[in-house]
């Protein structure tokens, strides 16, 4: 078995393709917009790599791919976490330990070499994307920018040395029960005596980029103690929104503001990963024909990310926040939204879910190695 680092287009080609290979008969497995993953990939145009670098290797057997993985170093990582941290990603295998192991060895070796000292992952290629692999919940497909992986990338996993970092929850409920209950209604009630000048209003599209920017200010702030964040930059923030913003429902999208300056926001998306599943990866003319048909028919949301300014934290904005969004939902014929992900250790957010009838329904682990 040999392990070669991608080079030339064909090589990266072969490495965003080679997914297909693994999931070839799990109906379940939602392939991604080839287009996507080649951004993410691209060290000229996705600006996580204006503070990051990577190295890709494809793992060959008798001339046949066999396997993939990305090493990855986060130089801002590093250095809000004052931690030498390297990480692998987009990891995938046909069921052989042999060569799961020779893609970690080359991933170690390379971050080793740059004088990192802990491997962590999967991160495709950071927290602010697709991370984890599934541990429970196989028996349903994910939501959109979720990770769907083989059970047995769980035992490759242990069987290499590597051990758990951190678990990552999802849960699910049904969005009318949620609207229709009279819990959340009455504390939108204390809220509102509770906080004066509070206002709740759906995204407004036209003006999107003052949007996106309060966004970042919150998320940055709210999410600056959670394990493994790492704030956005300004490109970041403005080339995730480029990606997201056709697919946001303007509704589903809840600022916050007290006499004007924001103070909270919500964001859920419908479930893109219903359109995705049947059109194999390309939007060629036939594929496009098939999103906006079946964009239509999406029954899902995801409840992407939601933040609170540290001052009105711990008040009820955040049952507020799911009220609005989840009775616009409802209108929309919407039917069920997963709360993801939620760290495991997260035990407010996860009683909030629970409170609001939540089922936990998908866990994601993150694995570690110590790099001697």
């Amino acid at each position: 078995m040999n392990i070669e680092e991608v080079r030339g287009a064909g090589a990266k080609k072969e490495f965003i393709r080679f997914p297909w290979k693994v999931y070839q008969e799990n109906t379940n497995w939602v392939p991604p917009l080839e287009s996507e993953v080649k951004f993410l990939l691209d060290e000229k145009e996705n600006p996580f790599f204006q503070h990051a670098e990577a190295a890709c290797f494809l793992a060959r057997r008798n001339g046949e791919t066999v396997g993939r993985i990305a090493a990855i170093i986060d130089r801002n990582h590093i250095k809000f976490h004052n931690e030498q941290a390297g990480f692998f990603g987009f990891f995938e295998c046909l069921a052989d330990c042999a060569v799961a192991r020779a893609l970690l060895d080359a991933a170690e070796s390379w971050l080793k070499e740059r004088g990192v000292a802990i491997m962590r992952g999967p991160m495709n290629p950071s927290t602010n994307d697709e991370c984890g692999f599934l541990l429970e919940g196989f028996d349903s497909p994910p939501m959109i920018m979720m990770t769907y992986t083989p059970e047995y990338y769980l035992d490759y996993m242990e069987r290499c040395g590597l051990t758990k970092a951190k678990d990552l929850y999802a849960y699910i409920c049904v969005i009318k029960d949620v609207a229709a209950g009279g819990r959340l209604e009455r504390l939108a009630l204390a809220v509102k005596a509770r906080i004066p000048g509070l206002t709740v209003r759906s995204a407004n599209m036209k003006r999107f980029q003052q949007e996106v920017e309060a966004v970042q200010l919150i998320y940055n702030s709210a999410w600056s103690h959670n394990w493994g964040f790492v704030p956005m930059t300004d490109a970041e923030t403005v080339s995730m929104a480029k990606k997201l913003k056709p697919r946001i429902a303007p509704e589903l999208m809840i600022m916050a503001e007290v006499d004007g300056k924001p103070a909270a926001f919500f964001v859920a998306l419908p479930d893109y990963n219903q359109v995705l599943g049947k059109i194999n990866g390309r939007l060629g003319p036939v594929g496009f024909a098939k999103f906006l048909w079946y964009s239509r028919k999406i029954s899902d949301v995801r409840v992407l990310a939601m933040g609170v300014t540290e001052q009105y934290r711990k008040k009820g904005i955040e049952g507020l926040l799911y009220l609005e969004s989840f009775k616009a939902a409802v209108k929309k014929g919407y039917q069920r939204a997963e709360m993801s992900w939620i760290l495991e250790d997260n035990l407010l957010v996860q009683r909030g879910c629970e409170l609001m009838g939540g089922m936990l329904y998908k866990k994601y682990r993150i694995y570690e190695k110590r790099i001697s």
